[in-house]
């Protein structure tokens, strides 16, 4: 039962979008009522799955050896990236709906776009209830072959280029990240995810630097999709997508998918016993740290909305990868509490800024000068994510940004506590690159001739303020009733469930 479960959670998207293909229907209003509907049923299918609670491993294809096989599993950290994936899904997938109407070539490729999109859905989840680095090592691999044609859809040149670059990124990381695999099944007790690593020690002997080497080289190589500098470059070109596409990219389709592949590999794989007070942990530390920033600072100079946003995921997703590395159960807490809090701001204010596209063809910032005063619903909304990504108390960016001081003050940590500091510029330059949006649209100046803007900009339809208002309904029942959320993470980091 549970098996034939997990299957379906799996496959449904993409089975779903294959029949697309070949049915026919009346209007587009049939079309988007068959996708969400499908959609949907994913999402309660997964809820009675994460409901049942955590599963034994499941063999499902052995290839060779006791080490290599196929295995599915849901344990506590899959139940909470599950969760985070089957909550946004069908909401991003609503608000697509209306987005997609104004594309220039919507009707053309929407089909194949709704193929890939909700595919893309199947994948996420099977990267989530993977039972051993293999399987999850192929998800991850399946997942770049997904997503690439979702970069490209537009078919301009910019999107032809951003897909080719993230494709290749993806194909250097996997890279990195297949010889970690291959130094686990030589020199682990086998593939499986155990909380504590599976290294045999017995069999390392002085070969522990490097390990330790392998350990960095893995990390960077997942790290590429969770945006690590150097390799971070992809994330901002890729912009050039349909909003409903970046906005999973950032908020928990791809970049999520890195960082939860990088806590597999660090507390499930190798575990914090053997990486704890070493160079390699010290080195990703120090570039984590700068990444952190990094992203914020590249986040001020730039005046592309999206692209904006995309500097500041660069910069988020250090946050979470701050918390695993601090290597504490308390880290990893943080580290949880981040990426799924993260994931509702950061899915919010994409949508608002796709929102500000389709509906006034505001791509920069200078562009949305007064446009608040006729889209009050949408700016109020980006207001209080901005006021969440920055960190203000009551909301649940807050939260997550607390634990992980938190976690890096009670570690005795040099460096993470250092890395406090750079959390704290972070904050600084994130009410500068994202309040500078909120004043310019609510206080253009009292010169502002508000004769500029076109009688056609407004607020959007219901199908994009019903998911932006729910983020903003979450974002703030977070912020203000934490603890069950907390205490649920704290379990789970501490190997409990």
């Amino acid at each position: 039962m549970i098996f034939d479960l997990m299957l379906t959670v799996i496959l449904l998207p993409f089975a779903g979008g294959v029949l697309l293909q070949f049915l026919r229907f009346r209007d587009k209003g049939q079309k988007q009522r068959y996708i969400f509907a499908y959609v949907l049923l994913n999402t309660l299918l997964t809820y009675v799955l994460l409901w049942q609670g955590p599963t034994e491993l499941i063999r499902v294809i052995n290839f060779a050896g006791a080490k290599l096989d196929f295995s599915l599993k849901l344990d506590g950290l899959g139940i909470v990236f599950a969760g985070l994936v089957s909550t946004l899904w069908p909401l991003a997938v609503l608000y697509s709906f209306p987005y997609m109407e104004h594309e220039h070539n919507g009707r053309v490729h929407e089909n194949i776009f709704y193929l890939f999109y909700t595919a893309t859905y199947g994948v996420t989840l099977g990267i989530a209830m993977s039972g051993n680095m293999l399987t999850m090592y192929c998800f991850y691999e399946l997942l770049t072959l997904v997503t690439v044609p979702l970069v490209m859809h537009t078919l301009t040149k910019e999107a032809v280029l951003a897909s080719r670059k993230y494709f290749y990124y993806s194909l250097g990381g996997a890279a990195f990240a297949f010889i970690g695999l291959i130094f686990l099944v030589v020199y682990g007790d086998s593939l499986t995810f155990v909380y504590g690593g599976v290294l045999n020690l017995s069999q390392i002997g002085g070969k522990k630097d490097l390990l330790l080497f392998i350990y960095v080289l893995a990390f960077m190589g997942f790290g590429v999709k969770a945006a690590v500098c150097p390799f971070n470059s992809w994330l901002p070109q890729a912009g050039v997508a349909p909003t409903p596409v970046t906005a999973l990219l950032h908020a928990v389709a791809v970049v999520k998918s890195g960082a939860f592949a990088i806590m597999r590999l660090t507390y499930y794989s190798f575990g914090t016993d053997f990486l704890r007070g070493t160079w390699a942990q010290y080195l990703l530390l120090g570039i984590v740290i700068f990444t952190i920033v990094y992203g914020c600072s590249m986040a001020v100079r730039e005046t592309h909305i999206k692209r904006r946003l995309a500097f500041s995921t660069i910069s988020n997703l250090s946050y979470i990868l701050f918390g695993v590395l601090i290597m504490t159960p308390l880290g990893l807490a943080g580290a949880l509490c981040h990426m799924v809090f993260h994931g509702v701001m950061k899915i919010c204010s994409f949508f608002c800024a796709g929102a500000m596209i389709t509906q006034a063809h505001a791509n920069f910032v200078h562009e949305i000068d007064g446009m608040a005063k006729r889209m009050p619903k949408i700016f109020a909304i980006f207001t209080v994510s901005a006021l969440a990504l920055m960190g203000v108390p009551g909301l649940c960016g807050f939260v997550s940004k607390w634990h992980l001081a938190k976690a890096a003050f009670a570690s005795d940590n040099v460096l993470a506590v250092v890395g406090v500091g750079g959390l704290l510029v972070s904050a600084l330059l994130t009410a500068i690159y994202m309040l500078s949006i909120v004043i310019r649209a609510y206080f253009p100046g009292n010169d502002f001739d508000y004769g500029k803007l076109h009688g056609e900009i407004c607020d959007p339809d219901w199908r994009m303020l019903l998911p932006l208002s729910l983020f903003v309904v979450l974002m703030v029942v977070i912020g203000v009733y934490s603890a069950p959320f907390v205490a649920f993470f704290s379990s789970v980091a501490g190997g409990m469930i």
